[in-house]
């Protein structure tokens, strides 16, 4: 059985460092032998099919091919279609009543707990909040993610060592449930 899913690779095509071509990504990703390879903006964004493997073997292919091909380490999470869905349909934040800007979710490699954030005063930082979900962190940033001092917060070394995570704005959230339901 087929399976489609997202690569989201961290930290590529931002200011000029650790460059990642998406036409040179797709032509890597058809050499694995993923199928209906695409890609969603210069951001790190793949959709690509498979019948081998599961999300985290997957992930661990597809970021050693990078560091073979590229010559630099990118950490990659992959998550399939049923995933993103529910993700998306487990906003707690209104999502229709937003921009796009305004809300992210941060994906993360392994399940994190409440504690983990216990440190941050959320009210310190209204009307910005965030929520939990599975494998997940919301964020409703209303003046955007560059100018979110929450999100600076959140982001803090202590906060997310031992976990690959990486952001990604609503209307990419959105983009990619879809493009993986194709």
């Amino acid at each position: 059985m087929t399976t489609t899913y997202a690569a989201l690779l961290r930290g590529i095509n931002v200011g000029g460092a650790k460059k990642v071509p998406m036409a040179e990504l797709r032509t890597l990703m058809e050499g694995l032998g993923y199928g209906d390879v695409r890609t969603y903006l210069q951001s790190g964004n793949a959709v690509f099919s498979s019948a081998a493997g599961d999300e985290e073997s997957l992930a661990e292919e597809l970021s050693a091919a990078v560091a073979g091909h590229f010559g630099f380490e990118v950490g990659v999470l992959v998550r399939d279609h049923a995933y993103l869905r529910a993700v998306r349909e487990a906003c707690p934040f209104p999502a229709a009543e937003l921009e796009g800007r305004q809300l992210h979710v941060t994906y993360f490699s392994h399940p994190v707990d409440a504690e983990r954030f216990a440190s941050v005063e959320s009210a310190d930082f209204l009307p910005e909040e965030f929520r939990l979900g599975d494998r997940v962190l919301y964020l409703y940033a209303p003046d955007g993610l560059g100018r979110s001092k929450l999100a600076e917060a959140l982001g803090k070394p202590r906060l997310v060592k031992d976990v690959l995570a990486t952001s990604r704005n609503w209307n990419t959230v959105v983009k990619l449930e879809e493009l993986t339901g194709a």
